[in-house]
């Protein structure tokens, strides 16, 4: 790092200097958008001159944006991109860590997906799911959307393909949703659950790139709906559940059964979003069985943890507030 702070000027205003000119323009982001996030999230205020950042504002959110800009500086001059993404990642570090462990967490929250590519965990939680994804055979996820549940168990299922660890990467889900049947949908099978898996190829393709489509075709990476995984052991892979929320017993049952040789299982779901007229039956069997099973690691995501679009966070908020009212009249 060779960014370091100077003496301030004032008690309003802390001074950094970064050692390289060339790195500012991309620190501060076309027509400095990354600035202007970082003082819309913090309430400061930031004036370049030369190689120097000046911030201003209130004691707490100097300290925190000062943060930011050496964590988003130390990246640059490691040559990689930064985007408004990488901003908020930094202000999440940088506001919910406990003292001291920011610095560690910034060495294990990056890990290489392919070629040229690597993914990082966003927020405190979406570390502490990568470390339980290292340290157990089958993880189970759940929380509310926007919290990286699928994404980062595909970009670390891609981590462990890309370090030979595994020999295939394995996602599946549920073909139900929101009442539809596969029979009345057009086309043959593959275009019936084509739509029911877009969200998996997603998650591949922007975790891996183009070698996705090679990788499929050659059988290192499979998408399949959860009834092809009957009667398989699956051995030497990692894999995922999405949209557990939508399995019954018997089907999480068969799924949590398929775990062979040398294997790793993520579960992933959201009871809230269950299109079973039970609810989320088998994942929550799941939560209640195997909690305290040696080897299951089980990671809760709260609604703070949504790392997507800040109005994802908002839509989050005002759906449980209107769900918490109705509930409340109904007794």
């Amino acid at each position: 790092m060779t960014a370091r702070k100077k003496a301030q000027a004032s008690k309003e205003q802390t001074t950094l200097e970064f050692g390289r000119n060339a790195l500012l323009s991309a620190l501060a982001g076309g027509h400095n958008r990354h600035f202007a996030f970082l003082e819309h999230r913090l309430g400061v205020k930031l004036a370049t001159r030369g190689n120097l950042v000046a911030v201003e504002g209130p004691a707490a959110s100097r300290k925190i944006a000062a943060k930011v800009l050496e964590a988003l500086y130390a990246r640059l001059e490691k040559e990689e991109e930064i985007s408004t993404a990488e901003v908020d990642t930094e202000i999440r570090f940088a506001q919910d860590a406990p003292q001291g462990l920011a610095e560690k967490m910034h060495g294990a929250d990056s890990i290489r997906t392919a070629a040229g590519k690597r993914t990082r965990a966003r927020s405190s939680a979406q570390v502490a799911y990568l470390n339980l994804m290292r340290s157990h055979e089958l993880v189970i996820s759940v929380g509310p959307a926007g919290t990286g549940k699928t994404y980062l168990a595909a970009a670390f299922g891609a981590h462990l393909l890309f370090e030979r660890k595994v020999e295939r990467l394995i996602l599946s889900r549920p073909a139900l949703e929101a009442g539809e049947r596969l029979g009345f949908l057009p086309g043959d099978l593959r275009e019936k659950i084509d739509p029911y898996l877009r969200p998996l190829y997603d998650a591949l393709f922007e975790v891996i790139g183009d070698q996705v489509t090679k990788m499929m075709e050659s059988g290192i990476i499979e998408v399949a709906p959860l009834a092809f995984m009957r009667g398989r052991t699956l051995s030497r892979s990692f894999v995922i559940l999405d949209e557990a929320q939508n399995c019954g017993h018997a089907q999480m049952k068969m799924f949590l059964t398929r775990l062979g040789e040398d294997s790793r299982m993520v579960v992933a779901g959201d009871p809230s979003q269950s299109d079973l007229p039970e609810g989320p039956e088998g994942l929550g069997e799941a939560l209640r069985y195997l909690e305290n099973v040696q080897g299951v690691g089980v990671m809760h995501f709260a609604k703070g943890d949504v790392v997507r679009h800040p109005l994802v966070s908002r839509i989050v908020d005002a759906y449980d507030a209107h769900e918490k009212e109705e509930r409340a009249r109904s007794k």
